[in-house]
C-alpha cells in the first residue's frame, strides 16, 4: 500500500484553491447565510466533535481483515470518481480520509489513477460545447428550481453546492453520470414500484444512483455492496440474508425493500428527507446529536457548521443535483447519443429443491449462462444454494424462458450434472492438492467459487467443490459435466498456477523455497533432493513440501548451529514427504481431508489414464516419479495441452 506521505504528495497536484471554481450567486428568492445569521439561528458556537483523521483512518483500514472479494470495474469507477469529486469540488481543502482511501483503492500503479489526475488539468467545469434541441438551463444562477418541483415527490432546491455538483457532472463526471442514467432504465421502473408501496417517494430512487450507480456488484473500500450499498450489519438488520452461497445486499429487488424500510426509519426519527439521506450516509445518531445541539432540523444550517464529514455535507446536495439531471438530461446539456438505455428487469421465476450448477440451468433454459447471472447477482457461487421441496431457492431466469426449462430441466440426467461439497481450507492445503483429493479439476473450483486464480488458498476460507454426480455410470460420462465446466472457467479467464508455484495455505508471507528438486523412489520410500538457492531457509523449504524443520534437519543429520552452513548456494537437502495422497470424508456437513490409501501408485507396469484437473506434475507425484521420466516414456515434448483421458505410461518399460 503507497505511503502517506506519497498519497499526500499526489493530491498536491490539484490546483490550489484560487483556482478553485467560485461558487455560483444564490437564485432569486435564496440567500447564503452569514456567520452572524448562523449564530442567530443556532445559538452559540457548538464545541467541535471527535472526528476521526485521516491519518487514523488509514491505520485502521491497515488492521482491518479486507473480505475476500474482488473488485468489480463499477466499483473501480465508483473509487475514480469520488477521489475526483472530493479534489475537484474542494481543492484548497487538506486531503480528507474519503479521497485518501478512494486513491488507496487506485493504486500507484493503477492507470485509473493516471486518467484522474490527467482530468484534473482540463477546466474544472465546462459547458457542453453541443447544444440539444431543447432548452438549455446555461446560468443555474437565475435558474427557478421551483418551475420543476411539481415533477418530483422530493423535496429539489437550488443551493449553491447543488450548482456545483450539475457543474459537477456535466464536466468531470459526465463519464460517469452517462452510465448511471444508461443503466437506469434498467432499475427504476422495478425500484420505483417498491419504494412507493413502501410509503416512500418515488424519486427517493436517485439515492441509489449516487450510492452505487444502479451497480449491484459495486463494491466500497467501508465494504458496503449492491445497488443501495449496505454494509454487513445494517443489512442484516433490514433482513438481508449473506452467507456462503448468497449476499442479499446484491439484489436489487430485495435490496430496495431493505432500503425503503431503513429510509423510512430514518425519515422518522429525524423529521426531514435531507436529514433521513445525511442519516443513511453517517448514521442516525451523529445526526440526531447535531440537530439536538443546534436546536434545528434545517440541513442546510447544521451542514454549514461543524460536525458533519465533508461527504455528508455533499450528499444531499449530490442527490438533488442527480435527480434534476436525471429527468432533464438535455435541459443541462446531455444529447441521447451519450446515452446507451437498457432495458427494464424482466423475469420469470422457477423454485429449484437442491444446489444446482448455473451451466445446466442455462442449457435447460435454453439462455445464457451470464443472462442468468446477471438476473441472480446475490448467488456468490456458480451454483445455486442447497435447497429442499419445503424451503426452495427460487431462481430468476429471463422472462419467457420458465416453461422450457420445466420441460428439459428433468430430461437431463444426473450423470451430466455435478453436486457439490463444501471444503474448508486447512493449513498446507493447495489447489490443486484439493481438486485431486475431490477427483475435480482446479479450474471448476475456481469457477464455482468466482477466482480468477489461486497462488495461495485463504487460511480457514470455504470453497465450494463441484463433483461429478454419476461416477458410478461410467468414467467418461461422469467427467462430461466437469469437462464443460473447465471450458467454461478458461473461457472466462481462469487460470491455474503450476503446482510447483502454489504456496500452501497458512504459510507466513516471506521467501519461498524455489530451488530444483530431483524425485525418485529409494525402497519404496519417495525421497525429494532439494537444490539451495540463494535466501533459502529450512523453514521455506520445510513449508514448501509441508514437513517438518525438524525432521529435515534429521533427514540430513544437521544440528542447529550446522543448518546455516548446510544452506550454502548449491548444496543439496535430502526430503523425504509423505507421499500418500487423501480421501474426503463428511462431518457435520463440512468436508474434511484425511490420510488413505494411495489408490493405483505403485502397481507395476502401468498405464496411468490422465483425469480432468490432473497435470503431469501430480502424476509425477503419484507414482514416485519425474516429471521429465514421464515426459522420456511417454514421447511427450509440451506438457500445457494434455487432453483428458490420455494414456500415459508411468513406470519404465
Amino acid at each position: 500500500m503507497p505511503s502517506f506521505s506519497l498519497l499526500l504528495l499526489v493530491l498536491t497536484s490539484v490546483p490550489p484553491a484560487k483556482s478553485a471554481v467560485p461558487m455560483p450567486p444564490p437564485p432569486p428568492g435564496m440567500r447564503v447565510l452569514s456567520t452572524e445569521d448562523k449564530q442567530l439561528r443556532v445559538g452559540a458556537a457548538p464545541q467541535e466533535p471527535e472526528i476521526q483523521s485521516a491519518e487514523e483512518i488509514l491505520e485502521d483500514l491497515r488492521n482491518e481483515s479486507s473480505e475476500a472479494e474482488e473488485p468489480t470495474e463499477e466499483s473501480t469507477e465508483l473509487e475514480e470518481m469520488r477521489a475526483l469529486e472530493g479534489a475537484t469540488l474542494d481543492p484548497g481543502a487538506r486531503p480528507n480520509a474519503e479521497v485518501l482511501q478512494s486513491l488507496r483503492r487506485l493504486g500507484l500503479a493503477n492507470p485509473l489513477r493516471q486518467r484522474m489526475l490527467d482530468a484534473l488539468e482540463e477546466p474544472t467545469f465546462r459547458e457542453d460545447e453541443e447544444l440539444g434541441e431543447l432548452p438549455l438551463i446555461t446560468d443555474l444562477s437565475n435558474f427557478d428550481v421551483a418551475r420543476v418541483q411539481p415533477k418530483y415527490d422530493i423535496p429539489v432546491e437550488m443551493q449553491p453546492l447543488v450548482a456545483q455538483y450539475i457543474q459537477f457532472f456535466q464536466g468531470p463526471g459526465r463519464k460517469w453520470f452517462s452510465k448511471w442514467v444508461s443503466r437506469s432504465t434498467k432499475y427504476l421502473p422495478v425500484m420505483q414500484p417498491i419504494l412507493e408501496a413502501q410509503g416512500l417517494p418515488r424519486d427517493t430512487v436517485y439515492l441509489a444512483m449516487i450510492e452505487s450507480g444502479f451497480s449491484p456488484t459495486a463494491y466500497s473500500w467501508a465494504h458496503a455492496s449492491g445497488p443501495w450499498q449496505f454494509i454487513s450489519s445494517t443489512g442484516r438488520q433490514y433482513g438481508l440474508h449473506q452467507d456462503f452461497w448468497v449476499d442479499e445486499r446484491r439484489d436489487p429487488i430485495k435490496a430496495t425493500y431493505a432500503a425503503a424500510r431503513y429510509l423510512k426509519d430514518l425519515r422518522k426519527e429525524l423529521g426531514h428527507w435531507y436529514l433521513a439521506w445525511a442519516g443513511y450516509n453517517t448514521g442516525s445518531s451523529r445526526v440526531r446529536r447535531l440537530v439536538e445541539r443546534h436546536g434545528t432540523d434545517d440541513f442546510w444550517v447544521i451542514s454549514a457548521e461543524k460536525g458533519l464529514a465533508t461527504e455528508t455535507k455533499h450528499y444531499v446536495p449530490k442527490l438533488i443535483a442527480a435527480a434534476l439531471i436525471a429527468k432533464h438530461p438535455a435541459a443541462f446539456g446531455f444529447s441521447e447519443k451519450e446515452f446507451v438505455y437498457e432495458q427494464a428487469l424482466t423475469f420469470d421465476e422457477v423454485k429449484l429443491t437442491d444446489a444446482t450448477d448455473l451451466d445446466v440451468i442455462a442449457r435447460a433454459a435454453g439462455v445464457s449462462v451470464e443472462q442468468v447471472r446477471d438476473l441472480n447477482p446475490e448467488l456468490r457461487r456458480w451454483c445455486t444454494p442447497p435447497a429442499s421441496a419445503k424451503n426452495p431457492y427460487v431462481l430468476r431466469l429471463p422472462q419467457g424462458s420458465s416453461e422450457r426449462f420445466a420441460e428439459n430441466f428433468p430430461r437431463i440426467p444426473a450423470k451430466e450434472r455435478l453436486t457439490f461439497r463444501v471444503h474448508k481450507v486447512k493449513r498446507g492445503d493447495t489447489l490443486s492438492q484439493i481438486a485431486l483429493n475431490y477427483g475435480t479439476a482446479p479450474e471448476a473450483i475456481l469457477q464455482m467459487n468466482q477466482l480468477k486464480s489461486a497462488r495461495t488458498l485463504k487460511l480457514n476460507a470455504e470453497l465450494v467443490i463441484p463433483v461429478p454426480a454419476g461416477r458410478g455410470a461410467g468414467k467418461t460420462d461422469a467427467d462430461s459435466a466437469l469437462a464443460r465446466k473447465v471450458a467454461q472457467a478458461r473461457r472466462s479467464g481462469v487460470t491455474v498456477m503450476r503446482p510447483e508455484d502454489e504456496v500452501p495455505a497458512g504459510t507466513p508471507r516471506g521467501p519461498v523455497a524455489t530451488g530444483p528438486i530431483k524425485t525418485e523412489s529409494i525402497n519404496g520410500r519417495k525421497r525429494i533432493t532439494y537444490g539451495v538457492q540463494s535466501g533459502d531457509s529450512l523453514w521455506a523449504i520445510a513449508q514448501r513440501f509441508q514437513v517438518n524443520v525438524d525432521d529435515v534437519r534429521k533427514w540430513n543429520n544437521l544440528t542447529v548451529r550446522a543448518s546455516k552452513k548446510a544452506l550454502k548456494v548449491g548444496s543439496v537437502l535430502y526430503v523425504w514427504p509423505d507421499s500418500a495422497p487423501k480421501q474426503v470424508v463428511e462431518r457435520a456437513g463440512t468436508v474434511i481431508a484425511q490420510r488413505a490409501p494411495a489408490g493405483n501408485a505403485g502397481r507395476p507396469g502401468t498405464v496411468h489414464e490422465l483425469a480432468a484437473g490432473e497435470s503431469i506434475w501430480s502424476v509425477a507425484q503419484r507414482y514416485g516419479v519425474t516429471v521429465e521420466d514421464i515426459k522420456r516414456w511417454n514421447n511427450i515434448k509440451d506438457t500445457t495441452r494434455l487432453p483428458t483421458g490420455l494414456r500415459l505410461t508411468v513406470k519404465a518399460p
